[in-house]
């Protein structure tokens, strides 16, 4: 009994400690952004590209991104106890994002964002038993219906540049979500299909000659536990070990307006 509650204690901080750099990691590139953001306002005044889409008070575009689906979980520390099984999320997959654009220019420098679209990606249980990985093959993919709805706040414009942070909250559906245990396939955790969440980020607009491009880097942490409390048929110790799961994706996106 010593020897679960050490192990438990070594893993449990492990995950912790990995929580940990996630979250200091997307605060350091937000420093960072910011910092190179300050070598702009040193430079020279150049002829600037014609932004007449972005002086209107409504405007559209489109948006292409990449993610990664990532779970926030705390295991059960009673399962862990009785049976030393450990879950933990750590094999980080790539995914894709499209979505459209509309943007209202309520101030100079606030726009008010909604980007409703779509988005596929996977993410991948481990499951330890005494330090000893013993299932790799719980697999689970996400087909998300996005209704983000996002304040941005711009810097102020030096010839063709302007950082800007964003932030709000998006409502996503996964389609994929809560299926059937399928005897074919050895998936034993199924997973809720509503949730919201919450999105921080930065970005660069860069305005071309006929366009307006926007770089941003984004974290999205889903509120609720999106585990379904339902035990596999004849393998409960899966969702036994688990006592919450939290979803996080990191979005690289493009927004062409």
């Amino acid at each position: 009994m010593e020897f679960k509650r050490v192990y438990y204690l070594v893993t449990f901080n492990q995950k912790s400690y990995s929580g940990l750099k996630q979250k200091a990691s997307f605060v350091v590139l937000l420093i960072i952004f910011l910092l190179s953001n300050l070598n702009l306002y040193g430079q020279k005044q150049k002829p600037k590209n014609e932004s007449w889409y972005d002086e209107k008070l409504l405007h559209f575009g489109f948006s292409l991104g990449f993610n990664t689906m990532d779970f926030n979980i705390t295991p059960s520390q009673k399962y862990l106890q009785l049976n030393n099984l450990y879950p933990e999320e750590n094999k980080l997959n790539p995914g894709i994002n499209i979505q459209i654009v509309t943007d209202l220019r309520p101030a100079n420098h606030l726009d008010i964002r909604f980007l409703p679209g779509v988005s596929f990606g996977q993410r991948v249980i481990l499951y330890y038993k005494n330090g000893a990985l013993v299932n790799s093959q719980q697999s689970l993919e996400s087909s998300f219906l996005e209704f983000p709805l996002l304040l941005k706040y711009k810097g102020n414009r030096l010839n063709n540049v302007r950082p800007y942070v964003i932030g709000g909250f998006n409502y996503r559906y996964d389609l994929a979500g809560k299926k059937e245990f399928d005897e074919a396939k050895p998936i034993y955790i199924r997973i809720k299909r509503p949730d919201l969440y919450y999105e921080l980020g930065a970005g660069m607009d860069f305005y071309l000659v006929y366009f307006k491009l926007s770089v941003e880097l984004k974290m999205s942490n889903g509120l609720g536990n999106v585990l379904v409390k339902d035990a596999a048929p004849g393998h409960p110790e899966y969702e036994n070990a688990i006592e919450k799961l939290k979803s996080q994706i990191w979005i690289l996106a493009f927004h062409f307006e």
